[in-house]
């Protein structure tokens, strides 16, 4: 038995990494537009996708191997249990009428297993009381509902994959995990009596870090993502239309990253984030002091830039050559060279990212090299949780 629950919750310890990978911006854009910081929101919200998709795990694992003849092999899974109660004549089936405590409780599957469902989503009540800050009604719909889904995914063959269910849908298994999920929710609010609010370590937080290290970089990954691909779609036109390949990219990244900002105030990235630019005295900055700052910030990234632009508009057809002869294994001097201009290139891009980081990190007001120079800052715009525009703060 032990091995029927050590599987699914291996197989979640293998999915969450790669679906918090996924999820890391989405979820990281929705805490810091909501709440200003992401460190302890981010904690919870993922310990709660970990629970989520162990729980679904052990409702779904282990799934019969393709060789199954499910039909044949579960052919009572089809016939869905709608009486409630059913559990009871279980309980005394298991303990072949026998009334003694290790009959009808100890050793009883039935009563272990229902003490497992009813532990399987006391979790769920936890969070949504603690986390998600949800009411007693809401939370019972929520578990219903989440309950409801185990068992018409077990009951429908996980929707049709299989040609017959392998597992039963039963309603007191869906009663019985609801039961446990308003049971975590009860216990919810004892947690929250001794453990802080997450938003008064918000206040904490943003108090020393009016705009914390992470939502910075977010935005700026945001930003150069979006800046990247329109500046690829803009080389292949101005390579199409015959015209110097560097112009398009630096077109459109002067447009992202100073005209932009010197209209609206913000790059989309920043704005995404409730993130805005000012200069010293709290005004919008002109486009001088913005290109200064992109300039420097761009700092870092002009090596491995400066390589691609050289090889497309210079010799785009010794590059070919180049890779065509290092596919092939065939390696020689001019090769080599490449691979360690390259390599020295992007160790020196890397070098200027670490530069860049630790000052931010390590300067008392959150300033980087680029607003340093440019006397150019971010300062934060209300977000969601904020209760009055006193909590604006500059960094």
């Amino acid at each position: 038995m032990a091995d029927a629950y050590l599987l699914p919750i291996r197989n979640a310890a293998v999915l969450f990494p790669l679906l918090a990978f996924v999820l890391l911006v989405p979820v990281a854009v929705v805490l810091y537009r909501r709440h200003g910081v992401m460190r302890w929101w981010a904690l919870s919200f993922y310990a709660f996708l970990y629970y989520l998709i162990t729980a679904y795990c052990l409702v779904l694992m282990p799934l019969p191997g393709a060789s199954v003849d499910v039909c044949r092999r579960y052919p009572l899974m089809g016939d869905w249990q709608l009486v409630p109660g059913n559990t009871f004549r279980d309980v005394w089936k298991e303990a072949e009428h026998r009334i003694t405590l290790g009959d009808l409780v100890l050793h009883n599957p039935a009563v272990i297993e229902t003490g497992f469902n009813l532990l399987l989503l006391l979790p769920l009540g936890i969070f949504l009381r603690y986390h998600f800050r949800r009411g007693p009604l809401s939370s019972l719909a929520v578990a219903a509902g989440v309950a409801l889904s185990f068992e018409v995914t077990q009951g429908t063959g996980v929707f049709g994959i299989y040609e017959c269910p392998y597992r039963l849908f039963d309603v007191d298994d869906l009663l019985v995990n609801t039961a446990g999920a308003m049971i975590g929710w009860w216990l919810g609010g004892q947690v929250g009596r001794l453990l802080p609010s997450l938003n008064s370590l918000d206040e904490r937080v943003l108090a020393r870090h009016p705009v914390p290290f992470g939502r910075r970089a977010v935005a700026l990954l945001l930003d150069l993502s979006g800046a990247g691909v329109l500046a690829a779609l803009a080389l292949l036109l101005a390579l199409g239309l015959g015209l110097p390949a560097w112009w398009g990219p630096v077109a459109v990244l002067l447009g992202w990253f100073v005209a932009l900002p010197a209209w609206t105030g913000a790059t989309p990235g920043k704005r995404l984030l409730l993130l805005e630019l000012v200069d010293a005295e709290g005004r919008r900055p002109g486009p001088g002091r913005l290109l200064l700052r992109a300039v420097v910030l761009a700092l870092p990234f002009l090596p491995p830039l400066l390589l691609v632009l050289l090889a497309l508009g210079t010799a785009p057809g010794a590059l070919a050559d180049l890779v065509r002869l290092a596919g092939a294994g065939e390696i020689d001097g001019e090769v080599l060279r490449l691979a360690v201009f390259a390599g020295l290139l992007g160790c020196a891009s890397l070098s200027f990212v670490a530069l860049y980081a630790l000052v931010v990190r390590f300067h008392p007001a959150d300033r980087g090299i680029h607003d340093l120079v440019s006397g150019v800052r971010n300062r934060a715009l209300p977000h969601r949780a904020t209760t009055t525009h006193e909590h604006r703060a500059d960094a």
